[in-house]
């Protein structure tokens, strides 16, 4: 079975190109986001990890760790970081977790059980293992995308995306299509009128069940 929006995340054991890591300690109180890969040295996945390089600050404002897994050795995280931020101008600082046993890739439903990596492969072999996974301090999935190999992953709707997540973390809030920081969040159902306005004060009633308040500083 699939891992599924709520579900605690795998915890793991596995070597980055920084050292052993034990996924769940390795987050700690923080958000965290594992991002995959099928391949080392290969063009689109060279582009997004430097996204996420440049992107370091954000990520520290946000209380968030990020981690990249592809299914190649520590050796080889280690020679395509140089070439990440060669291209990139931004230091890797993350870690890159070593995933050639492919039990990480398996353990979230990125491959099959029964999937191995033949001699010579390609990454067509391991096109499956292009997510993003959004996990939230209590150790549970948050969100997760999955992408085809010729799409390159738009980081800054991952960052829009875990704007949302932390905003609505436990309060009875919604955000609605295309929202962006700063705009107005939807009340959830949960709320009656009189217990919405008490909370987040005036709300914009547009239709019985769809309710919208200024965003919570």
């Amino acid at each position: 079975m699939g891992l599924r929006i709520n579900d605690t995340v795998p915890n793991f054991t596995a070597e980055t190109d920084q050292g052993t890591i034990t996924f769940h300690d390795w987050i700690g109180d923080s958000w965290a986001i594992l991002f995959s890969h099928p391949k080392d040295f290969t063009p689109v996945c060279t582009t997004e990890f430097g996204a996420v390089a440049q992107l370091a600050d954000e990520w520290a404002k946000r209380g968030t760790k990020v981690i990249g897994v592809s299914v190649d050795g520590v050796e080889d995280h280690k020679k395509w970081k140089g070439d990440i931020e060669s291209y990139s101008g931004a230091k890797a600082g993350f870690p890159i977790i070593a995933d050639d046993g492919l039990e990480v890739a398996k353990a979230f439903d990125m491959l099959p059980a029964e999937a191995y990596l033949p001699d010579g492969r390609t990454p067509a072999d391991s096109a499956t293992v292009r997510s993003v996974f959004i996990v939230g301090p209590d150790k549970k999935l948050k969100l997760s995308m999955t992408y085809p190999m010729t799409i390159g992953r738009n980081f800054g709707e991952v960052l829009r995306a875990l704007d949302a997540l932390q905003l609505t973390y436990g309060q009875p809030l919604a955000t609605p299509a295309n929202w962006e920081v700063g705009q107005d969040v939807v009340v959830a159902t949960s709320l009656n009128d009189d217990q919405a306005r008490e909370k987040y004060g005036e709300i914009d009633v547009k239709l019985p069940y769809l309710r919208t308040t200024k965003a919570p500083a």
